[in-house]
């Protein structure tokens, strides 16, 4: 990070060991979190638009996407510059007030919503036609039982696009989660790729590309 300070967030960001404290550190960072990240060169957003773009089924029809856990907007604004940026009602939830504001800035979201993804939340089921999750299953976040949760929200032949961070793709119940879904005829699993968070690396996350049956 790009001094002291900022290092200072994301080792909190990494130390967190339940998502209650997950609120009071994103709304305290929201301010410096885009500068802080791309002085890391941290490449996930990116990389989660690629994966969305590479999987979505040649159409010219309005697609419904999800940000989940959008933080300050970094993968919708991608989006919006992606392919489907003429072709998409994107919708962003968060569970730091901070972020939605700092997101609500880039003026690209329809609706940004305050949600925490560890619990059930109100949407409604078969709602969407893309979910993407960025940066958000990974330490002390957001646990394996959020892809069940999306796979209840997106559309029969929607897509899941989701980064975990790989050190607790086993260990956190990821890979479970993803397999257990498979095996009850609820998903295809596309991808469980490793990526680099970093640019320049080829670890660090694991892309997690998920096609509801």
């Amino acid at each position: 990070m790009a001094s002291t300070d900022d290092n200072t967030f994301l080792e909190r960001a990494y130390a967190l060991t339940e998502t209650s404290g997950a609120k009071t550190l994103y709304d305290e960072w929201a301010a410096s979190y885009d500068e802080d990240l791309d002085s890391q060169r941290y490449v996930s957003p990116q990389r989660t638009v690629e994966a969305i773009e590479a999987s979505v089924q040649p159409s010219s029809r309005q697609l419904t996407i999800l940000d989940a856990g959008c933080g300050t907007g970094l993968v919708g604004d991608l989006l919006k510059q992606s392919t489907l940026g003429k072709r998409m009602t994107l919708t962003g939830c968060d569970v730091s007030p901070g972020m939605l504001e700092a997101a609500a800035r880039r003026g690209v979201y329809h609706r940004l919503d305050a949600v925490d993804l560890s619990k059930q939340t109100s949407y409604e089921a078969d709602s969407y036609d893309i979910i993407a999750c960025c940066g958000t299953l990974t330490k002390g976040h957001v646990g394996p039982g959020a892809l069940r949760e999306f796979v209840r929200i997106v559309s029969s032949g929607g897509l899941i696009v989701a980064t975990v961070h790989n050190e607790i793709w086993e260990s956190g119940g990821y890979r479970k989660e993803a397999d257990a879904m498979k095996s009850e005829e609820l998903v295809d699993v596309v991808s469980t790729d490793e990526f680099g968070i970093i640019e320049g690396l080829n670890s660090g996350g694991i892309m997690l590309v998920l096609r509801k049956k």
